[in-house]
């Protein structure tokens, strides 16, 4: 015949302390099952918010430099300005910043043929509006120099731009896989852009000079 020790607990007698289980007879923490529901979990969850965190913060920056390079090319372009060699230097800054931001999502991201034909359509639309652009804005000469400056129909032709390559982002990257694309090439689309405005109006800048000399022959503003 079976009998208890005196003083000793009723076995499957359970004693919850500090949300651990402890049955009789057992002096450490409960079963390891336990410890991962109340502890693992949120510990698993969080480690996961931490990994997407990066990708995610790497968006928001890439749409942050777009739209302040946005807002940069739309006040320059409704200032008048000279038609001169100093918009190239602008230009192979933004063409390179452009292209270090596109290697870097083609890299992270193990792109493929399709994704490069995406980038290639999206640069199509962005020489597109730049030729678009490039009407809208008035040249005129003074004092042997030709001078540029858009409108308010620039200014929105450049936000239909951006909207146009964003939602070609999203209604065809996306559904190839390739979400993120449209804010990691924004800067070059932007660059590819302004480069085809640019060369049409020098060509327009071009034909108002006497016998047709280059548009501009110094940098900066003239005086």
């Amino acid at each position: 015949m079976l009998c208890s020790r005196p003083g000793a607990a009723p076995t499957g007698r359970r004693d919850i302390r500090h949300a651990g289980v402890r049955t009789a007879g057992t002096a450490g923490p409960a079963p390891a099952a336990l410890a991962w529901t109340e502890a693992g979990q949120p510990a698993a969850a969080a480690n996961g918010a931490a990994g997407a965190n990066p990708g995610e913060a790497a968006v928001v920056t890439d749409i942050v430099l777009g739209a302040a390079v946005l807002a940069l090319l739309i006040y320059r372009q409704l200032v008048a300005r000279p038609v001169s060699a100093s918009a190239l230097r602008l230009l192979v800054i933004l063409g390179a910043v452009g292209l270090l931001q596109t290697a870097q999502f083609l890299g992270q991201n193990h792109s493929g043929v399709l994704t490069y034909g995406l980038i290639a359509g999206s640069l199509a639309l962005a020489a597109a509006f730049g030729a678009l652009r490039a009407a809208t804005v008035r040249i005129w000469m003074a004092d042997g120099q030709a001078w540029s400056r858009g409108n308010w129909l620039t200014a929105l032709l450049w936000l239909a731009a951006v909207a146009a390559h964003l939602g070609y982002d999203a209604l065809v990257a996306d559904g190839h896989g390739s979400r993120g694309l449209g804010s990691a090439t924004v800067v070059l689309y932007l660059a590819i852009s302004l480069g085809f405005q640019r060369i049409i109006v020098q060509q327009r800048a071009r034909r108002l000079q006497p016998g047709g000399h280059p548009a501009f022959s110094r940098i900066g503003r003239p005086g």
